[in-house]
């Protein structure tokens, strides 16, 4: 199972919007606090819609108890200061991709002890970054793509019509 980890997260719809693309994905989302929010916020389950009580979601203290809980993960860490491209690295289908938090992203303290596996969305010049949901599902659909989306529906069907 994939996994992706918040370090942080402030705003509260984009943690929402997160879950239920990690509910539809079979994804596991891992929040190291503090948050920005409560996780009983409504702005929260509101984004999540109804799916929140599907997602399978762990909480850390801080990033040493996401280690501790976690000895053996492969971690990526996404950042706009990465060499290498997401598209780039090959993805475990049960390694941890890592996304900071909005205002500041992952601390380079961490980024410089995990240089071989940090990661970048490439964007055009004067855009400092792009929104953390829309990043997390352009990484975790190229991780789902690599395995050929194990255990995902690949077929569309319309409701009223046929195709």
């Amino acid at each position: 199972m994939l996994n992706i980890v918040l370090y942080e997260p402030e705003i509260p719809a984009n943690t929402g919007n997160i879950g239920r693309t990690c509910v539809a994905t079979g994804t596991r989302l891992h929040l190291i606090e503090p948050l920005g929010f409560r996780l009983d916020e409504k702005s929260l389950r509101r984004a999540g819609m109804d799916y929140w009580n599907d997602l399978d979601v762990a909480t850390y203290v801080d990033y040493e108890d996401f280690l501790a809980a976690n000895p053996d993960a492969k971690i990526y860490m996404a950042t706009t200061k990465a060499p290498k491209i997401y598209t780039e690295a090959d993805f475990e289908p049960d390694c941890y991709i890592m996304f900071g938090k909005e205002s500041a992203g992952l601390p380079e303290e961490i980024l410089v002890q995990n240089k071989e596996r940090c990661i970048r969305i490439p964007m055009s010049g004067g855009i400092r970054s792009l929104n953390l949901s829309n990043s997390v599902s352009i990484v975790l659909y190229e991780a789902l793509r690599q395995s050929n989306f194990q255990g995902m529906s690949l077929e569309g069907h319309l409701h009223r019509l046929s195709w």
